[in-house]
């Protein structure tokens, strides 16, 4: 809520939180990023292509973005880096140990993944009228 204005998104809004099977298809653009150190899991933004384009293009102070090339990608990989970093922040704050992987793209629309052993929460968020599904598994490593 707070990474998304400073990179000139609007705020985005909640429309809901739900449980979710651990199976996930993609949408049309996923990014998944990994728990390492401390915590293992994973999280994945996935969305519609023109989500991805529209974010693409409100993070490079309004760009356009026709077609989703390596430049709009890149944006995508780096926001799921920095939204996944700053959760990462907070979750140490809190006393957990964790770190995170390299982002990892996907633009496979309806290839499916697996997210945890058999449950992940999702949240949906409105970012600008266009839909973000963030799916998240985790959990401590055993010591």
């Amino acid at each position: 809520m707070s990474v998304m204005p400073l990179l000139g998104c609007p705020t985005p809004k909640r429309l809901k939180v739900y449980l979710h099977g651990a199976q996930i298809t993609n949408s049309g653009v996923a990014v998944r990023v990994n728990f390492v150190k401390g915590l293992s899991g994973s999280v994945v933004y996935n969305m519609q292509e023109d989500a991805a384009k529209f974010i693409a293009s409100t993070m490079m102070m309004g760009m356009p973005v026709n077609e989703f090339d390596e430049l709009a990608r890149s944006a995508i990989s780096e926001l799921s880096n920095m939204l996944t970093a700053n959760a990462t922040t907070n979750l140490t704050k809190l006393g957990y140990i964790a770190d995170i992987s390299t982002p990892n793209l996907m633009i496979d629309k309806g290839t499916a993944m697996t997210l945890g052993d058999s449950q992940c929460l999702g949240v949906t968020m409105d970012e600008g009228g266009h839909l973000v599904d963030i799916m998240i598994a985790v959990k401590r490593e055993k010591k």
